[in-house]
């Protein structure tokens, strides 16, 4: 399952075909839908697309342009071979996007969408409910694949702990922890989303207590290990030794719970790394759940219920928010909590999958590389990254290959448009160091894209914010919004003309960032522009030239066309960053494979790299 798809030469070569052909319509990748009409896009394209493209309707551009699926395509007009060949090398230079399993289906208003949310679109049938609770339906998608995946990576390599890294909210990490029966630490740095993290397992665990002590016989103690989570910036630059050391310098669980709250607080850690050193270390207490209703029993919980619970997606009451315990006197969360008998189910649906045992005391206090795992007494683990912003993706690959206790990993990647290049170390939205006299030298083997040599030493490689930013565009989206014929197709013409308007009166003023307005393809132009200028200081009352403004709307299939155009591009560029760090991987000797693992009209960025460690004696993993 995790051995690579394509020889180290297949990969090279593919790399050169991707790097040439972008270079080819790089006028048209790096190009901003919004100057449109300041910079005359229309104009840049050959006369003969021109006359191909421009009176096309929106679903024919979705069907003649855009997808690849289409078999027997009807043309209104005879098409440039140029323009041909431009949609048929994108769509076959492009990793598929859609996953080996998928299956979707139509409810009864006609909307197509994965089987798991047909009788309630909000709650995915193949979750249990306690891990649906505060998650959208695309998270509760995406942490039950990819943390199926993750459960199977771990088996594969014979490791139960797990590190998981922009854990944000925890919804991840409970699953995996809760669900499958890991020991799991997140890594998170912003501190409002730790505390979330936090105060969502009490929840899970108030939750269960209240469900379970209407039977009340065994410990809850017996269900599964807590994840941890620590509140630290994982700086792209340190080491993989001061990464360990993030998440391992803690002292044990069972040292910084007082019995009476338990249940109700969790502990956090601050760390911001630098250059091989710590900078910042220090417990600081998590949110509070608010303690109004005593429950004697909390400890006299029947297993055999807790499993029920978890196994029934609808069985319960999840909501128990503000809902509180007071515990007994021995603490139930002293001891790291383990899956000791639960070893036939996983807890999301009746599937087999043979859960590991943990069980331990917790946290131990770090070495000199830190403490990982203290239930085992082993440093290895699973790294892994759920839309792991910009070059945390990359780092997180770098420290899989450099660290040694890192065994296996799944990486999730997004937000292209911030992985740093040499042409353009601090893209905009990158957040900066935490350290403000982190100034070190920066080598091109630091940077987020280019990460293999073999990418780094092509001609043209190069590639803008502006095509990576689009890389991060929907298609499948997208190709709805032109079948229905959506209002919201004009909402881009809308902004190219304010742009032109905004330029006649400041022509230095470029590309200034107005943020959504809300329902704008509701709005006459007059309104949008109301609504649109002060954001970029001018007034909202600025006169301008309505019978011009006019003529441009008139524009709108164009434009829609021209940034499908730029679309078509996208997933070109994805596989090319994508693909850079398998052959990163590749360089390093370590085999990848580049799964299409989320429904991508779900999920856009359903890509999961992942990659495994051989055995000590050279055994391959299957």
């Amino acid at each position: 399952m995790f051995s690579s798809t394509f020889s180290e030469q297949q990969q090279k070569d593919l790399a050169k075909r991707l790097i040439s052909f972008l270079s080819i319509y790089k006028h048209i990748s790096d190009s901003y839908i919004i100057e449109f009409f300041t910079e005359n896009l229309w104009d840049t394209l050959p006369e003969g697309w021109q006359k191909a493209l421009s009176d096309l309707t929106a679903p024919q551009i979705a069907d003649l342009l855009l997808d690849s699926e289409i078999k027997n395509r009807i043309y209104p007009s005879v098409w440039p071979l140029s323009l041909l060949a431009l949609r048929a090398t994108a769509h076959t230079l492009s990793f598929p996007r859609t996953p080996s399993d998928h299956r979707i289906v139509e409810d009864t208003v006609g909307h197509v969408k994965p089987e798991e949310f047909l009788s309630n679109s909000s709650q995915s049938s193949l979750l249990g409910h306690i891990f649906r609770k505060h998650v959208k339906p695309k998270k509760q998608h995406e942490i039950r694949k990819l943390g199926t995946l993750v459960k199977q990576l771990c088996d594969q390599t014979q490791c139960s702990s797990v590190v998981d890294v922009g854990s944000g909210q925890g919804h991840l990490t409970r699953f995996l922890s809760f669900g499958l029966g890991l020991d799991v630490t997140g890594i998170e740095a912003d501190p409002n989303l730790v505390s979330m993290a936090s105060k969502f397992d009490g929840q899970l665990l108030l939750t269960l207590a209240k469900e379970s002590q209407k039977t009340g016989t065994s410990p809850l103690s017996t269900i599964g290990p807590e994840p941890q989570h620590v509140l630290g910036w994982v700086n792209p630059r340190a080491t993989w030794e001061v990464f360990v050391q993030q998440l391992g310098k803690r002292q044990k669980e069972s040292e910084s719970y007082p019995d009476s709250a338990a249940l109700c607080k969790k502990r956090q850690r601050v760390s911001v790394s630098a250059q091989g050193h710590e900078v910042e270390s220090k417990l600081v207490y998590g949110s509070q759940h608010l303690c109004t209703e005593e429950c004697s029993s909390v400890a006299d919980v029947d297993e055999r219920q807790v499993i029920s619970l978890l196994q029934k997606p609808d069985g319960g009451n999840s909501d128990c928010l503000a809902q509180s315990v007071s515990v007994p006197t021995e603490p139930l969360l002293k001891t790291t909590v383990g899956l000791n008998n639960l070893h036939n189910k996983d807890l999301y649906n009746d599937t087999p999958v043979g859960l590991v045992s943990n069980t331990g005391s917790g946290w131990t206090p770090a070495s000199a590389l830190g403490e990982v795992h203290s239930c085992t007494q082993s440093l290895d683990f699973v790294l892994t990254g759920l839309h792991a912003c910009g070059d945390l993706s990359a780092t997180l690959l770098r420290h899989f290959v450099n660290c040694p206790h890192v065994q296996g990993i799944t990486s999730v990647a997004c937000c292209y448009m911030k992985i740093t290049t040499k042409e353009n170390p601090n893209p905009p939205g990158l957040i900066p160091s935490p350290l403000s006299d982190n100034l070190e030298e920066v080598s091109q083997s630091d940077y987020g894209y280019p990460m293999s040599e073999w990418v780094r030493g092509l001609p043209g490689h190069e590639l803008s914010y502006k095509a990576r930013e689009g890389a991060c565009h929907a298609m499948e989206d997208y190709l709805n919004r032109l079948r229905e014929e959506s209002g919201l197709l004009k909402t881009h013409c809308y902004r190219a003309a304010l742009e032109s308007i905004i330029r006649a009166e400041r022509p230095h003023l470029r590309r200034a960032g107005i943020q959504t307005i809300k329902k704008a393809h509701t709005l006459s132009f007059s309104e949008y522009a109301h609504l649109g200028l002060p954001r970029v200081g001018l007034s909202a009352d600025l006169p301008f030239n309505r019978d011009h403004v006019e003529s441009m709307l008139e524009q709108q299939g164009r434009v829609v066309v021209y940034f499908s155009l730029a679309l078509l591009l996208a997933p070109v560029v994805e596989t090319l960053v994508l693909l850079d760090r398998m052959l990163f991987l590749q360089e390093n000797g370590f085999q990848s494979r580049l799964v299409p693992l989320f429904d991508p009209a779900l999920s856009p960025r359903n890509f999961v790299l992942v990659a495994v460690k051989p055995k000590a004696d050279g055994e391959e993993i299957h």
